[in-house]
């Protein structure tokens, strides 16, 4: 039965007249009847019934005043379909919007813990915005985001998210109204800043949806406990503090053990557990270092976590919209955890108490729009607490937005101009209200994505403080196929539920790691521990152990096939047991693997019994009302298909999960080309399973499949689509990996031939043909023992570069400077043998390294532009601050020489490959030092090139102005391209302004990481900023970097700490203290070496961190902090050359308590240069930071290159 509640609200229903009254009490009424009167009453005059009728009147629909609705709602709508009115209103009594000019608010750079989902929300609201007539002005460096493209937002400003500079936006655009929920905790911690200081009310600015005080309420944790305890809701038992010693205080009077909760924090940053007082002050000293107040609250580790979706409109009209439970008991933070929707292991009872609950605490709240509610719920009786509410548009919203197919942002936009629910139609199904309570016939299961393994002194232990980059979201008919569907696309070397080995598998099982899912699978498949034994350990709920537990029991009936084992034939596998297996998720590799066959055999055997998925369409209402929605998922628990299948479009593979290396930049490009394709009036099939992405959007493709990006859910899509072709150089490397298979297998690839794509990514076919066509390269070596790569960097000479084929991110690369670094990285790499080589390259010292992004058609190039990186080579280009026309000050820019050369080898790799769309090529720039004077000489080597959109593809795009994108979608799809591609090469055009593009760390998250750069990659994201040269670009750039500078430039008469080592170069540390103490800053220095090192130019002040006592202090957080807030420590400039080899590196240490205490560090010596002259030019040039707060359109006004 679809479960539809309707809560009109108690204005709307005290507009009915003593006739309609009567009507609506008449049980006979029918639900048609009771919606017109509620809809005529909304549009009604005063007031007429007695506020006693009004609540006699409530429970008509399943509720009274002030609460929720009940089981009764749902009663009379079994058997009848739910109004379908339209409700838009007409332009004659439409309301106008309480603003005409609106801010938008973004999240900025990809960080861990607001990542993604905040370009499909701010999207959506700009959308929803602009269908009102509302001009849109948009705040968001992030670059890489689908939002700050054309086509959404009226002005984009490429400027930091803070309050000062959204104050002088706003100064300069006078906007009416301003959006604050949907950029996620940095917007939010803006708007309150902009309330305090006055400014929203000195420029006459409105909050739009949830006011300021709400927000206010939800964020200081004490604030919202009193508020929640005014209406008899439970919360845990807390006490906030901002002091260590009143934490301590507080722990002790509560009774440990502890969680610590930061306020206007994100992801759960700063929170934690502890155990005793000197684990809480360690904690507590870090906590209060990224947040003015910490709440000390007890601690309920151990019960279940569960989250409810709720909006409400101004009229106070509420409805939840999707309820969410963990797989992990609470103790995990939600992004971290396993989550599956609907919830499946409450009652009844336990769910509508939580529901009642959440609307009770949103309507006294006073929340307009979105808000999520998260819930501690004891799993032995019905006590419960609130854990927190967020009074804005979350992961959690993004999650449910896509499991339910309620287009949350864009209602709670639209709530924001001033509608109700009633009014509003959802946008999915087209069929229902937004006042309808979606229904799911299917299980949605959320598993994140981690990449703890990429940094070292990292524990892979996961708490309170969120650590996940990215999450994957998988739909199924029953959990099992849910969740061997999310395993599987969390990473495709997973084949689903599957044992790992561990070596203390208890404590495997009872501390949480990134992997305990698969210390479960441990547990059950191969020691026989039982379901009850699990559940002791883990605290998983019995019901889903029991699910996995299934998953095991088909494992071995599948493996006892394997006595049969048959490569070529897998017709031994019965049809019963086939079809169960795929019922319960089983891929056909995975059966292949325990039934001793091969994919393809099994593959075969599947279609000859006609075992094929079926395509179910995701409705809100449980497929018992006609919904009209492209949003689609296979399934094989099904019987009949949902949709016929004759548009025979162009499938575009997307980027899946969101990890260091393929983030929202791949899903700007994915965007991008369905956009240009559905203009050419091209039907297109979008595939991919991230909630967090605008590609999965209900309004962005023709059909969209939430489903696996592997070669055989690719297939079955392919053929049941009858697709025209597939699109696998727009989402990244997942897809590129996957595209010689699909071509082997007869399927139409589009663009540049998966054969010449293996020619590019094999390093040894690569070689050979950059030879052939004379483009020069460092001279390398693909190799199958460790003797032989050691005989090789022997050879070429030290340092080398050491990693192996098919990589992205640079994962398992390394620079290695001697035999014994070589040897370990080495081991790193791979067991090197001739199944598992490994390729070592000569590393050029002192170069610089240049991307250049092309598109090319039937081999011959379109367009291309350059990029240099600010740092020295040796720095991975994902990690590296990417400039276009970057020359200036500590940077030597491009000659048009170079320039040229690098479209002349542009154009032979094109012609080579026979490319037709987008490509990128890494090159080595190496020339004569600037002290042996002018000179022409240069050398240029290719070291990478990919035959798909890059990660700098859409930073390039908008810093030119020049829609590579676009162009590469119609040449691959042989549509005309030739009005887009410019008359003018953009490489050679006069500009007025330079653009910086820098990477986003998220050191803070990862406890124990090295805050250094190298040659991998690290980064969670990038903003991009304009200037009018590269000091003002890059200045700009910085500040927006929310992770690491909070203030540019850094107060004057504080200190600036210098850090090096015997490998750092001292005339870069000479030039950093000399222009620094030049114009008023303090020079200290980490070691008395370092004092030494820069003594000719300034003499330092202090030595803070010298000798053995000086790591003492660096490894005691408290002494360090005293330390820093002694000297006044604003900035550290951590330039040390050598890598460290322990945790007790005095270097480490010093980066590792920099970002602890959320100083700024500069890690890379370029950088520190240019940075240092930044500065000085702010601080002694009378230079404004605020003349580079130009639109994105004013920075291209002046340039015309078509």
């Amino acid at each position: 039965m679809a479960l539809v509640h309707l809560v009109p609200s108690v204005q709307v229903l005290s507009k009915l007249n003593h006739h309609q009254y009567r009507c609506l009490m008449s049980s006979s009424t029918s639900p048609f009847k009771v919606f017109s009167a509620i809809r005529a009453a909304a549009a009604s005059g005063p007031p007429r019934p007695s506020a006693a009728a009004v609540s006699a009147l409530l429970p008509r629909f399943g509720g009274g005043v002030g609460g929720g609705v009940g089981v009764g709602a749902t009663r009379g709508f079994a058997t009848t379909p739910p109004p379908t009115f339209d409700f838009e209103v007409s332009p004659a009594t439409r309301r106008p919007p309480p603003a005409k000019k609106v801010l938008v608010v973004g999240s900025g750079g990809l960080s861990i813990g607001q990542a993604g989902e905040f370009d499909y929300s701010g999207s959506q609201a700009i959308k929803a915005l602009k269908e009102e007539g509302v001009f849109t002005i948009l705040i968001n460096p992030n670059i890489a985001t689908v939002q700050t493209g054309k086509g959404l937002a009226d002005k984009v400003y490429f400027l930091p998210v803070n309050p000062e500079y959204i104050e002088f936006v706003i100064e300069r655009e006078r906007p009416d109204g301003i959006l604050l929920t949907f950029g996620g905790q940095s917007a939010l911690n803006c708007g309150v800043a902009l309330e305090k200081n006055g400014a929203l009310k000195k420029w006459n600015v409105k909050v739009l949806g949830t006011p300021i005080r709400t927000l206010e309420l939800t964020e200081d944790r004490d604030l919202f406990n009193r508020a929640l305890k005014e209406i008899n809701i439970p919360v845990a038992e807390s006490i906030a503090v901002n002091t260590v010693d009143d934490a301590i205080a507080a722990a002790e009077q509560i009774g440990f053990p502890v969680i610590i909760r930061s306020a206007y924090a994100l992801g759960g940053l700063g929170s934690g557990f502890a155990d005793d007082a000197n684990a809480l002050r360690t904690l507590a000293t870090q906590s209060l270092s990224l947040s003015p107040q910490i709440l000390v609250e007890r601690s309920m580790k151990g019960w279940k976590e569960l989250e409810y979706e709720v909006v409400r409109d101004a009229e106070d009209n509420c409805i939840t919209v999707c309820n969410m439970e963990n797989f992990d008991p609470l103790g995990i933070h939600t992004g971290d955890s396993i989550v599956i929707a609907p919830s499946q292991t409450l009652n009844d009872a336990e769910y509508h108490m939580l529901r009642s609950a959440a609307i009770k605490i949103v309507r006294h709240l006073g929340v307009v729009g979105e808000c999520n509610v998260q819930y501690a719920l004891n799993p032995y009786s019905m006590e419960y607490c609130v854990i927190e509410v967020n009074a804005r548009l979350s992961r959690s919203s993004a999650l449910a937005s896509k499991a339910t197919g309620y287009p949350l942002a864009f209602v709670a936009a639209k709530i924001a101009m001033g509608y109700s629910l009633p009014e509003l139609r959802n946008a999915v199904t087209k069929s229902t209200t937004a006042n309808f309570e979606p229904s799911l016939d299917y299980v949605v299961v959320k598993i994140p994505r981690w990449d703890l393994a990429k940094f070292a002194h990292v524990g892979r232990e996961i708490g309170s403080s969120m650590k996940s980059v990215g999450e994957v979201m998988a739909i199924g008919r029953t959990f099992e196929e849910s969740l061997q569907k999310a395993i599987r696309m969390v990473d495709p070397s997973f084949s689903g539920f599957q044992s790992l080995p561990f070596p203390d598998l208890d404590r495997a099982l009872s501390v949480p790691t990134d992997r305990r899912l698969f210390a479960v699978g441990k547990a059950l498949m191969e020691d026989n521990y039982t379901v009850d034994e699990i559940h002791e350990l883990t605290k998983i709920d019995r019901w889903f152990l029991h699910k996995l537990d299934n998953i095991y029991q088909n494992r071995l009936a599948l493996q006892k096939l394997s006595s049969q084992a048959d490569t070529l034939d897998a017709s031994y596998i019965p049809e019963e047991l086939l079809i169960k297996s795929k019922k319960l998720g089983f891929s056909d590799n995975q059966i292949a693997a325990l039934v001793g066959s091969t994919e393809p055999a099994v593959r075969f055997h599947r279609k000859q019994l006609g075992i094929t998925p079926f395509v179910k369409k995701i409705d809100t209402l449980a497929a018992e009302f006609p919904a009209d929605t492209n949003y689609l998922y296979t399934t094989y628990n099904a019987s009949t298909h949902d949709v016929t299948f004759e548009d025979k479009g162009v499938m575009v593979l997307g980027s899946g999960v969101y990890r260091i290396g393929s983030s929202v930049e791949f899903d700007s490009s994915a965007v991008g080309a369905i956009r240009a394709l559905r203009e050419s009036n091209t039907k297109t099939i979008m595939v991919n399973y991230n909630p967090e992405t605008v590609s999965t959007d209900f309004d962005e493709c023709d059909r969209l499949y939430f489903d696996e990006l592997s070669l055989e859910r690719v297939m079955d899509i392919y053929e049941l689509e009858h697709s025209s072709g597939v699109i696998v150089s727009m989402g990244g490397q997942l897809p590129q990996n996957i595209a010689l298979p699909l071509h082997l297998r007869g399927v139409k690839v589009l663009g540049t031939s998966p054969v010449d794509v293996d020619r590019a990514e094999d390093r040894e076919k690569f070689s050979r043909v950059l030879d052939s066509i004379g483009v020069d390269q460092p001279a390398w070596k693909e190799l199958s023992s460790v003797e032989d790569a050691l005989q090789f960097a022997d050879g070429v000479g030290y340092p080398v570069l050491v990693r192996p084929s098919y990589v992205l991110s640079g994962a398992a690369m390394n620079v290695a400077h001697d035999h014994k670094m070589l040897e370990a990285f080495l081991t790193l790499a791979s067991d090197v043998s001739p199944d598992h080589p490994v390729v070592v390259t000569k590393f050029i010292q002192g170069s610089q390294e240049l991307d250049v992004d092309c598109v090319a058609n039937d081999g011959k190039l379109l367009v291309y532009a350059v990029s240099q990186h600010v740092e020295d080579a040796g720095v991975h280009s994902g990690d590296a601050t990417l400039g276009e026309g970057v020359g200036g000050i500590g940077v030597r820019g491009l000659t048009p020489e170079i320039v040229s050369q690098c479209k002349v080898i542009a154009e032979k790799v094109a012609k080579a490959f026979k490319i037709t769309g987008p490509y990128n090529m890494q090159l080595i720039l190496t020339r004569p030092p600037v002290v042996e004077g002018p000179s022409t000489e240069f050398s240029l080597k290719v070291i990478e090139c990919n035959l798909r959109a890059s990660r700098s593809l859409p930073f390039i795009s908008k810093a030119l102005d020049v829609n590579f994108v676009q162009i590469a979608s119609l040449a691959i799809t042989n549509n005309s391209f030739e009005e887009y591609v410019p008359k003018k090469d953009p490489m050679t055009v006069p500009r007025d302004y330079k653009a910086v593009k820098a990477p986003i760390f998220s050191w803070t998250r990862l406890a124990g990481a090295d805050p250094v750069l190298g040659v991998e990659m690290g980064s969670t994201g990038e903003v991009a900023c304009f200037g009018r040269d590269l000091s003002e670009a890059y200045f700009t750039s910085l500040l927006s970097n929310h992770t690491n500078f909070k203030n540019l430039p850094p107060k004057l008469s504080s200190s600036v700490l210098l850090g090096s080592d015997d490998a750092t170069d001292p005339e870069v540390l000479k030039h950093v203290a000399s222009r620094l103490s030049s114009v008023g800053y303090r020079i200290v220095t980490d070691t008395e070496a370092t004092r030494e090192a820069i003594q000719s130019v300034v003499d330092a002040e202090s030595v803070l961190f010298d000798g053995e006592a000086g790591i003492t202090n660096l490894a005691d957080r408290k002494r360090a902090v005293q330390i820093f807030r002694d000297h006044d420590v604003s900035v550290v400039f951590a330039l040390h050359g050598q890598r460290a080899k322990s945790i007790q590196d005095p270097g480490y240490l010093l980066r590792r308590a920099t970002v602890d205490m959320g100083v700024g560090i500069v890690n890379e010596s370029r950088n520190a240069v240019v940075l240092a002259d930044s500065i000085a030019e702010y601080v002694a040039g009378g230079r404004n930071k605020f003349e580079s707060a130009l639109s994105w359109g004013e920075w291209l006004q002046p340039v015309h290159i078509a």
